[in-house]
């Protein structure tokens, strides 16, 4: 593992190669994000596994989340999302380890890699080499925010089917490339979205939002989320799993999507 390569204490996006700035994180310094208030501050594998671990549980019942304890940068937990040809590992986080890896491979390891958007980045590469070099899917619409080389697969269009029954859709929400995962198998049968937070699950779970900067409160723009509503509306699906732990819309989450964009669309003017 490159335990020594640079992380952003506050995004938590792990940095290597051509364009490395030790003064400023790209990402953090986008107005969708912020650099920390005792400024541009970088960690490192080494550093993290000193005083963290990995926390890997059920998210629900067989779907497993991974995250960090204590939380790094944001704080978001990935998801293992299984199905035919293997486990896609939904969004991504900065810590890995030895012991995570052997976990995981318990679980059944990582087939593919997909990420929603560039906060979610992580130690994306690190986590892909780990379990072989495998693909790390992200939208071409992000590729400026890519911040280190390797099996990235720059995909276009509004969707992919990565693995049998796992399918990106680019939502645009957040990021021009912000995405989410159809999986058909999730809810037993009835499908889920995995959204990160394209579609973010709020604390009151039957709702979900939409922002462009979460941090600055910069709402989205509502013909991004009419496109987004329109791109998902063919796929059924009972549950949303947002970025972090228990924010899942459990039951009736297509129905809980478009009551949240109508909401949204009334609080900002506009009609739904």
């Amino acid at each position: 593992m490159s335990d020594d390569l640079p992380i952003c204490v506050t995004c938590g996006v792990q940095y290597a190669g051509d364009g490395f700035d030790a003064e400023v994180c790209r990402i953090c310094t986008d107005e969708r994000q912020y650099v920390g208030w005792a400024g541009q501050r970088w960690t490192t594998l080494a550093n993290l596994r000193n005083d963290h671990r990995s926390d890997v549980r059920e998210e629900t019942p067989g779907v497993w989340g991974i995250g960090a304890e204590p939380a790094i940068g944001i704080g978001q937990r990935a998801l293992l999302v299984p199905g035919e040809g293997g486990n896609v590992l939904w969004d991504c986080v900065p810590y890995l380890d030895d012991s995570t890896v052997a976990e995981v491979r318990r679980l059944g390891g990582i087939a593919a890699i997909a990420v929603s958007h560039p906060h979610f980045y992580g130690s994306m590469i690190e986590w892909s080499e780990a379990f072989g070099g495998v693909p790390v899917y992200v939208h071409a619409a992000d590729r400026q925010w890519v911040c280190r080389d390797g099996n990235v697969v720059f995909w276009e269009g509004d969707t992919l089917e990565i693995l049998p029954g796992r399918t990106l859709i680019n939502c645009g929400v957040h990021f021009a490339g912000g995405t989410v995962l159809h999986w058909a198998g999730g809810a037993d049968g009835r499908g889920a979205l995995c959204s990160g937070d394209i579609f973010q699950v709020v604390m009151d779970r039957r709702w979900v939002s939409f922002m462009y900067s979460y941090p600055n409160l910069i709402p989205e723009h509502p013909e991004t989320i009419r496109r987004a509503i329109d791109l998902v509306r063919p796929y059924p699906f009972e549950t949303i799993y947002g970025a972090w732990w228990g924010r899942v819309v459990a039951a009736d989450a297509k129905q809980s999507l478009t009551r949240s964009a109508s909401r949204y669309y009334h609080h900002i003017g506009q009609t739904p």
